[in-house]
């Protein structure tokens, strides 16, 4: 025990110390000075605002910035955004960023996603409107037709024509429903009288 205190001690050990931490510090310095060269260390790139940008015009737009893109699946339709625009980018414009990072844009679809229509017939004017709000549908109109179920939808309607369920029209858009007015009908009679 006693030998190893005095080779603790000694100049031999203690230059060899030395010189181990003179390597780690010279060392560390390299290190620091590569990576701050490799990684552009303090040097940015101000991400651009692509709202309402066509695909074409934002390539064009990244590759002057030194910047990469990916563009992620559509959004559903925004109206208020030109056909095949952005209309989303992460990470949003003035964010400082290095150069080459990857943004990532969500472009505006061609139009709204159709969506089928569900069964109403048969349904209350209610209860119709109630599920065609659901899927991204409202009520236009509500016309009335000589039949007993009184504010019982008979037939929808899209554009003038008799429209059933699981037709795909876009979504918001407004259908017409034809309702039984409750007036009792010459072939309403004939059927009951029969029964």
């Amino acid at each position: 025990m006693r030998n190893f205190l005095n080779f603790l001690r000694s100049k031999t050990f203690l230059t060899q110390l030395g010189l181990a931490l003179l390597v780690v510090i010279v060392l560390a310095f390299i290190m620091l000075r590569w990576l701050n060269s490799s990684t552009n260390h303090g040097e940015f790139v101000e991400v651009p605002d692509f709202s309402k940008m066509s695909v074409p015009d934002m390539r064009v737009v990244v590759d002057e910035a030194g910047l990469r893109y990916e563009v992620m699946d559509s959004a559903n339709f925004n109206p208020d955004y030109p056909r095949f625009s952005i209309i989303d980018q992460n990470p949003p414009p003035g964010n400082k960023v290095k150069e080459n990072r990857k943004i990532y844009f969500t472009v505006n679809p061609s139009g709204y996603k159709k969506v089928s229509v569900p069964n109403i017939v048969q349904n209350s004017i209610r209860n119709a409107t109630s599920k065609l709000r659901a899927v991204g549908l409202d009520v236009l109109r509500v016309t009335y037709i000589d039949e007993i179920g009184e504010d019982m939808v008979y037939y929808v309607k899209y554009k003038g024509k008799n429209i059933s369920e699981g037709t795909k029209i876009p979504k918001t858009s407004k259908v017409e429903l034809v309702c039984g007015n409750g007036k009792r009908t010459e072939r309403s009679r004939i059927k009951a009288e029969s029964e």
